[in-house]
């Protein structure tokens, strides 16, 4: 089995013409019905995104770039994924990571991140087998 490292960079996804929109190769588990999702910018410096259904505009994710709050964060990435997304670049893929946000503290889901494909807008959120990274990694970075 074939793996690739992920660039972590939020780049090119923002477009000039708006919000874009992101197609899953592969539902999201839980939500079989939901393919489409808008990627919309919540903080300022492009730390803080909702991962929003465009069927159903109540379900969203909140989500980040794992970058700014985990910098040694550097998944491999099967080629099975890269396959699913039909790219064979991994540096045109961007991770996010899916947040909880907490009273007391916030966490980040380093185990299962969703992955995008820049160029084409298709994503798959995938679950990083083999690994020992945690659904609920503290964030810690402070605004």
């Amino acid at each position: 089995m074939s793996t690739s490292t992920a660039s972590r960079q939020m780049g090119d996804i923002m477009t000039d013409t708006g919000v874009p929109t992101i197609t899953l190769a592969v539902p999201m588990p839980g939500f079989p019905a939901h393919r489409e999702f808008a990627l919309v910018r919540l903080h300022e410096e492009g730390l803080l995104y909702a991962f929003t259904s465009i069927q159903d505009p109540e379900l969203r994710f909140l989500v980040a770039p794992p970058e700014p709050f985990f910098p040694d964060y550097a998944p491999e990435i099967e080629n099975d994924v890269l396959a699913a997304l039909n790219t064979h670049d991994p540096n045109r893929l961007l991770l996010l990571v899916v947040i909880s946000a907490g009273v007391n503290e916030t966490t980040a889901n380093l185990l299962a991140p969703i992955v995008v494909d820049q160029d084409s807008k298709r994503a798959i959120q995938v679950i990083l087998n083999g690994t020992h990274l945690p659904v609920r990694a503290v964030m810690n970075r402070t605004y």
